[in-house]
């Protein structure tokens, strides 16, 4: 006869900590107590929300980095100029938070702007110099109100590693000037450009674009790609070869292509050897798209589109590379 095996008690099945997603900054400061108290490397990622794969790969980034990762979903009101979209931007919290929750961020700081601003600042960072050329140039005011926002954000979660996208290059130049220059004591990371299959930067604003106006943006990464190609020729002909590209597409109002030193994003000279970034910005319909990508002149480029991540302190650069997609 065989004996009934005996009843094994089942263990509990344990949900997933749910994620807060934190409005307030005495609830932000609790979290970022409790987790000094655990000792823990804390990362931050800073978005104005309308997460994509883009997003999702700096947080993936931030979470190898660190042993917790806080993201920060704001619309900063003082990057935007008075014709710009700020009214238009797209607000995607929920799917945001679902974002987040999959790339196992440990807290969403999602603050009002009554919250971050609890009245107009009188004293704010000015960007200088760096900030008055390509974006500042089309967007003036528009890097002193984000390093004011990221000043703010940086003191207010505390991280010891702050994690951006390339693909925002002279930001990503700004921000580690900034920390570097005001002894903010925290690693800045650069993190290559995510691209669809077909090359185009992904971007929150490429929801914007018609099926027509999106075939019309590639020209944007074919130029840079072009102008890659020819970086051995010198940079008069990777501007000639970029600007060819672009000035074959009649749907792309063009803003700037500018070729420029990496680290004080001034012109390079036609007879210029070493590391260049180029630069690009149009408009497509009503949005205003930008790319960029690094190269070395007179040496020829190959690999990857955008390299490896550049895992560096404050003041350092990452390499791009562009190939066929």
């Amino acid at each position: 006869m065989t004996m009934p095996r005996p009843m094994t008690q089942r263990r509990p099945i344990t949900e997933p900590r749910p994620m807060p997603v934190l409005t307030t900054r005495d609830e932000l400061a609790a979290a970022r107590d409790a987790l000094a108290a655990r000792g823990a490397r804390v990362a931050v990622v800073m978005t104005m929300g309308a997460l994509h794969d883009g997003h999702a790969a700096l947080l993936r980034a931030a979470r190898e980095l660190a042993d917790a990762v806080i993201a920060t979903i704001f619309v900063n009101p003082l990057q935007f100029g008075p014709t710009e979209d700020r009214d238009r931007y797209p607000r995607t919290l929920a799917a945001d938070v679902a974002v987040c929750q999959r790339a196992a961020v440990e807290a969403v700081f999602a603050p009002a702007q009554a919250v971050v601003y609890p009245e107009p600042p009188q004293v704010t960072v000015g960007a200088g110099p760096l900030g008055n050329v390509l974006e500042g140039a089309s967007r003036p005011g528009h890097f002193d109100g984000v390093l004011t926002v990221v000043a703010k954000l940086l003191h207010l979660t505390r991280p010891d590693v702050a994690v951006f996208g390339e693909k925002d290059a002279q930001q990503l130049v700004l921000i580690r000037r900034m920390v570097r220059d005001l002894d903010f004591g925290v690693d800045v990371v650069g993190v290559p450009t995510v691209r669809e299959p077909d090359g185009l930067a992904l971007s929150s604003r490429n929801r914007y674009l018609a099926p027509a106006e999106r075939a019309t943006a590639l020209a944007l990464s074919r130029a840079l790609r072009a102008g890659a190609t020819a970086a051995a020729a010198g940079p008069t002909q990777v501007r000639r070869a970029a600007h060819a590209v672009l000035d074959a597409e009649p749907g792309l109002r063009l803003d700037y292509l500018a070729l420029v030193d990496p680290a004080t994003l001034a012109e390079v000279e036609d007879n210029h050897a070493g590391p260049a970034l180029l630069a690009v910005a149009g408009r497509v319909g009503a949005t205003r798209l930008i790319d960029n990508v690094t190269m070395r002149i007179s040496e020829q480029v190959s690999g990857q589109l955008f390299g490896q991540p550049s895992h560096s302190s404050a003041g350092a650069g990452g390499r791009h590379v562009l190939k066929e997609p």
